[in-house]
């Protein structure tokens, strides 16, 4: 009988607000693919989500007679798959203390381990906050570059761009790259099905764009850097990750900045993500109500559904929730809680109107606003209007 995994979302899951506000941590990009598409391309498995109630319908919950559990805040790698899928029914498996994997029979997730306690001996990576979606971005693509091209050739690279080290760079079918600058010597480039890179973009790896992204004119990536899904992106990008269907299209900065899905950044918007004392970044830890530190650097964290008017300038370390829309003349605060309207905190976008323009730029890319979509909206809403 095949084994079921499942990713499961720890307690401490508020930790990585405001992304796991719609999704499990599991569902998070780093580099190009997701933790859970990570382990799928590992496992050569389908993998499901044990997590909160509210997106339990978005990300159902498979079940088997036996049933693998797997740490979703925790990339993969090949040594790991290997050790989890040596455990034995009962066996739980361990790594400084952190649950890792346990296999259960039946549905009792949360039974104690009746077969032993293993520990897990090699590296990981995890991400338990939302700024270390960014940090571990460079690791992640040169992680997904290997899994995604491992024994296949790339598409030929235009002779109109100049390239240096052309063996790191992956082109798949129906890509457009043309008269730019591709400098894999800093990490791996892979440009995604039908992904395009306008003319006079200068790149600098590790890059990675999925099916559909856009590079527009000009743009600088200073390597990285993660595009999502028909996402489009301008300007000036440094160390960011970008989830799928999101709009940076204008000239501007982002650095060490994660940006959700559905998102829209008006032209011109700028993120610090340096401070100008050099001291170190604290970010609004919305789940514990405090602020914690996030090391030197850390740009803005954008939650889905969200966006920003022309010439917003983000303080560094600044946390935007799920589905605001922040504009004004003024920098936003550090923290712009879920449903804010402009940069007034207890002003609120009201939910009829928050859903209708959601569903107005998914419809921008072809897509609609389902009806599940609009129950955990307005699951989020309802929580952040229960809290003020």
């Amino acid at each position: 009988m095949s084994p079921n995994y499942i990713l499961f979302d720890t307690p401490d899951r508020d930790l990585l607000f405001p992304f796991t506000h719609t999704r499990p941590a599991a569902a998070c990009k780093v580099g190009l693919l997701t933790i859970q598409q990570k382990w799928e391309r590992l496992l050569n498995a389908t993998l499901s989500h044990f997590t909160v109630p509210y997106l339990q319908e978005k990300y159902p919950l498979v079940t088997g007679d036996i049933n693998i559990l797997l740490n979703g805040h925790v990339l993969p790698t090949a040594e790991l798959v290997e050790v989890v899928k040596s455990l034995q029914n009962g066996e739980e498996l361990y790594k400084d203390g952190s649950l890792l994997a346990k296999v259960v029979s039946g549905l009792d997730f949360l039974q104690p381990s009746v077969g032993g306690r293993r520990n897990f001996e090699g590296d990981i990576k995890r991400i338990d906050y939302p700024w270390h979606i960014s940090q571990l971005n460079d690791y992640g693509i040169r992680q997904d570059f290997k899994i995604l091209t491992e024994g296949r050739v790339s598409a030929v690279i235009p002779a109109s761009n100049q390239v240096v080290n052309p063996e790191h760079i992956f082109i798949e079918e129906g890509a457009a790259v043309a008269c730019s600058v591709l400098n894999a010597s800093t990490g791996p480039i892979y440009i995604g099905k039908n992904a395009q890179i306008m003319e006079g973009c200068l790149v600098r790896g590790p890059l990675a764009m999925d099916e559909g992204a856009v590079l527009k004119m000009g743009a600088k990536i200073y390597g990285a850097t993660s595009i999502g899904a028909n996402s489009v992106v301008g300007g000036e990008v440094k160390n960011t990750v970008f989830f799928d269907h999101s709009n940076k299209g204008h000239d501007g900065y982002l650095g060490d900045a994660v940006i959700g899905e559905w998102c829209n950044l008006g032209a011109s918007t700028n993120c610090s993500n340096l401070k100008n004392n050099a001291r170190e970044v604290r970010v609004w830890m919305e789940g514990r109500k405090e602020a914690w530190s996030a090391g030197l650097k850390c740009g803005v964290l954008m939650g889905d559904y969200s966006r920003c008017g022309i010439n917003t300038m983000f303080n560094t370390g600044t946390v935007v929730g799920v589905s605001a829309n922040v504009f004004g003349s003024d920098f936003p605060p550090k923290f712009v809680p879920s449903f804010t309207w402009g940069t007034n905190v207890d002003a609120s976008y009201r939910l009829a109107e928050a859903l209708r323009d959601a569903e107005s730029w998914m419809q921008l890319k072809g897509k609609t606003l389902s009806d599940m979509e609009k129950r955990m909206l307005t699951y989020i809403f309802e929580a952040q209007r229960s809290q003020k």
